[in-house]
């Protein structure tokens, strides 16, 4: 998906553009733009849910103006690895740990965009609020594709080698993405493997 997110003062506005289940222990990947004040950077947070559990969040700053001009931000979802893109830039790996018993998105999911009110805690922990006399908030989205494994065929083998996606060279980065990846690694701002207020343990996915 190309996004062009809101210009202005747009604290406490999230932005997002995701997969879902929609079943009662849902799976589900997110990207979350988390908006600032006007001239701020832009956070953009993902999410990675599995069979209903979430608190997976990582958080970058965008290292361009998302509201200039449209970016693309996309998903690659494979049995192997998970990876989020901006601008074909791997910005995050979730590697399928189900070994571990870690959970691993495996339910047809659904594409969404949405925009709405997260100012109890998207734009300094809740304390910047909404300045509504900026509204409306208004978001633009064009050139969405998907290739994916047809739902309506519940006889084909949706890890079949027959689709590109899963393929062998798409089972891990390619020494170029590995090196692009690290690169934007310094961009990161928060990630919930390293966050010991909220996991005493950290969780077995964070783990090499």
């Amino acid at each position: 998906m190309r996004i062009k997110l809101p210009s202005k003062d747009t604290a406490g506005v999230v932005t997002s553009f995701y997969l879902i289940s929609h079943t009662n222990n849902h799976d589900e990947l997110d990207f979350e733009f988390l908006g600032n004040r006007e001239g701020k950077p832009y956070t953009l947070q993902t999410n990675v849910f599995a069979n209903g559990i979430g608190d997976r969040e990582q958080r970058i700053q965008l290292w361009f103006d998302p509201t200039a001009n449209f970016h693309e931000y996309s998903i690659l979802w494979n049995s192997h690895q998970i990876v989020f893109f901006v601008d074909e830039v791997p910005i995050r790996v979730y590697k399928n740990k189900s070994h571990r018993g870690v959970g691993y998105p495996t339910q047809s999911m659904q594409s969404e965009a949405t925009i709405w009110n997260g100012e109890t805690w998207a734009t300094e922990n809740g304390s910047a609020k909404i300045n509504w006399s900026n509204s409306p908030f208004t978001a633009q989205f064009q050139g969405f594709t998907i290739e994916g494994c047809p739902f309506s065929n519940y006889s084909l083998n949706c890890n079949s080698t027959n689709f590109w996606w899963n393929s062998k060279q798409f089972w891990k980065l390619t020494y170029a993405q590995e090196k692009s990846y690290k690169d934007r690694r310094k961009y990161m701002t928060y990630d919930y493997c390293k966050d010991t207020n909220r996991f005493q343990t950290i969780p077995p996915e964070c783990t090499k």
